[in-house]
């Protein structure tokens, strides 16, 4: 007998800039009518290549991953890395589209940021991570542009925001090594001076991305320098010779990751390579500070990015899977938590795009005080919130797709993998929650600057129920700001609440930005879509700080006896 079994459709992707309610809807009121039809065609043409072209060649190419070859056949040491396809057409898009240039280009001013995050965004989850060196390329350029380093910004950053595939150059960012990845001060690689005034570069770079690069900036301690990231200074270094070998570089390996296979992640040995001091020969932790805001901004908005693909796959698979005689686009409980994953989805992308307004506002010279404090503030606090958001919302749209979440060919399980990156790479929760910490301690005025914005949007908001959301993230705030200063003599107290307070912040500040979306959308919209996010996201966890009892959290980190009072042994 032959008999035909049923085979579930897979999901499928329409144009992923058309399809995205959010991110259309956000730039309506975000940008000028004028720059808005200006940037618009490109952002449609990118979304129709990520859920087309992009999506099907990503699905075609999965099984590939980056091939080192450390020696040729006559026992040659070349160290040549192949990328994948989709690289390959990733790099060459990237460049035409200006998914880096686009920020660097005069018409748009404050508003080119948007245009180039929104472009990124899209371009993102069809790419298999091409984005990581593309965040440390637009960190260099911005770097090197702020560095005054007339020789280095004529030699590199024409290539770095060029739109022509033949000069477009991608940048490294070299920091981690074995003895610390957020300690970056313990670095061992060592400067030395040549006689004729130049500097080679010795150590191992235990964990460098973005290793066909043509260039990178890197941490070395010039000979002679103290300990600590003031001992060590920032440089420039080309990876390869004119002949096209790689510069007294070797590498050891490719690493094997998690997730973020694609990226060519490897582990160097710089055995004299050539480099350039970009500043000063100290004080290079500080100098590299603009390269780490811009690629933390990066992976805000490409935690939101992935996100979102996987809400448009969960989406489509509910409308297309019966389950129980009904679609389970119709069955009250899977939609129940599609709707509460896309409030979270909507929370992160409101949370990292007012980060890239406050950015675009800062180059162009266009921004007031309150607005730069709540800037060096929310680029720590924005990665740690979205970064924990996109490993969440990725297992659980897995599971929204139940077996075939788990099977590799179906390319879904890619998702939960890369994401996993997000809430590690340039710095984990933990190392951001500190940073926030120690940035308001020195000072206070971005926290202030934040409580501000939320408690105006509560002012501003006029509809009912999003008038108590606002009031839900106003009061997170106050508690979070009476939080810390009842523990300012505290150190322990506070470093072991860091995180829950950091993620507060992060998400009464998501919430708001959701109400202001969200009114605007029912004056100008009259869509209803935002208020229903806005509303969920506000049943969510907002506030997290608590009293912790520290001797009881020693004891369970350590899995330590704890002595316990009489009355509680004896009841």
């Amino acid at each position: 007998m032959n008999i035909k079994s049923f085979n579930q459709p897979a999901p499928q992707l329409g144009n992923q800039y058309d399809d995205d309610r959010v991110l259309r809807a956000y730039l309506r009121r975000a940008l000028p009518p004028d720059v808005l039809a200006a940037v618009e065609p490109s952002l449609r043409e990118m979304g129709e290549l990520a859920g087309g072209e992009l999506y099907a060649l990503q699905l075609a190419d999965r099984l590939n991953e980056p091939v080192l070859t450390q020696w040729d056949a006559w026992g040659e040491r070349v160290d040549r890395i192949e990328v994948t396809a989709v690289w390959q057409r990733a790099e060459r898009l990237a460049a035409e589209f200006g998914v880096v240039g686009a920020a660097y280009e005069p018409q748009h001013g404050r508003f080119a940021r948007l245009h180039q995050f929104a472009t990124a965004y899209l371009f993102h989850p069809s790419t298999d991570v091409y984005t990581c060196p593309l965040a440390m390329t637009d960190g260099a350029a911005r770097t090197l542009l702020l560095s005054g380093n007339r020789a280095l910004i004529d030699r590199a950053v024409p290539h770095l925001t060029s739109r022509d595939p033949a000069h477009f150059w991608t940048s490294g960012q070299w920091m981690t090594e074995s003895t610390g990845g957020s300690d970056v001060g313990r670095s061992e690689t060592v400067a030395c001076r040549e006689p004729d005034g130049g500097w080679r570069l010795f150590g191992r770079k235990w964990f460098t991305s973005a290793t066909t690069s043509q260039m990178a900036l890197t941490l070395a301690r010039p000979e002679g320098n103290g300990p600590g990231g003031r001992g060590l200074a920032l440089f420039y270094l080309e990876l390869r010779d004119e002949a096209g070998r790689l510069n007294h570089i070797a590498v050891n390996r490719l690493k094997d990751k998690l997730g973020t296979r694609k990226v060519p992640t490897a582990e160097l040995m710089l055995e004299g390579a050539p480099a350039i001091p970009v500043l000063e020969l100290a004080n290079g932790v500080r100098n590299i500070i603009p390269m780490l805001h811009l690629t933390r901004t990066w992976n805000s908005v490409m935690a939101a990015a992935t996100m979102r693909r996987g809400m448009a796959l969960a989406r489509d698979y509910a409308r297309r899977r019966e389950a129980f005689g009904a679609p389970l686009a119709r069955q009250p409980l899977h939609v129940d938590t599609l709707a509460g994953l896309q409030a979270e989805t909507e929370a992160a992308f409101h949370l990292s795009f007012f980060v890239v307004e406050l950015l675009g506002r800062d180059e162009a010279g266009d921004i007031d005080p309150a607005g730069a404090d709540l800037l060096r503030l929310l680029t720590s606090i924005a990665k740690l919130s979205t970064g924990r958001q996109a490993v969440a919302v990725a297992s659980e749209v897995l599971e929204a797709h139940g077996g075939a979440g788990y099977v590799e060919d179906t390319g879904l399980p890619l998702l939960l993998r890369d994401s996993q990156v997000l809430p590690i790479w340039e710095g984990t929760t933990n190392v951001l929650a500190l940073d926030t910490l120690r940035a308001i301690a020195h000072d206070p005025a971005g926290l202030m600057a934040l409580k501000d914005k939320v408690a105006a949007v509560a002012q501003a908001t006029r509809d009912p129920a999003l008038a108590i959301a606002a009031g839900t993230a106003a009061r997170a705030i106050y508690n979070a700001i009476h939080w810390l200063q009842e523990r300012a003599a505290d150190r322990p107290a506070l470093e072991a609440g860091a995180r829950r307070f950091g993620l507060t912040l992060g998400r009464a500040l998501a919430l708001a930005l959701l109400v202001e979306q969200a009114q605007w959308s029912l004056a100008h919209e009259r869509d209803g879509r935002a208020r229903a996010a806005a509303l969920r996201f506000a049943q969510s966890p907002i506030d997290l700080v608590a009293a912790m009892d520290a001797h009881a959290d020693r004891a369970l980190a350590d899995d330590a006896p704890l002595p316990v009072m009489e009355e509680l042994a004896t009841d």
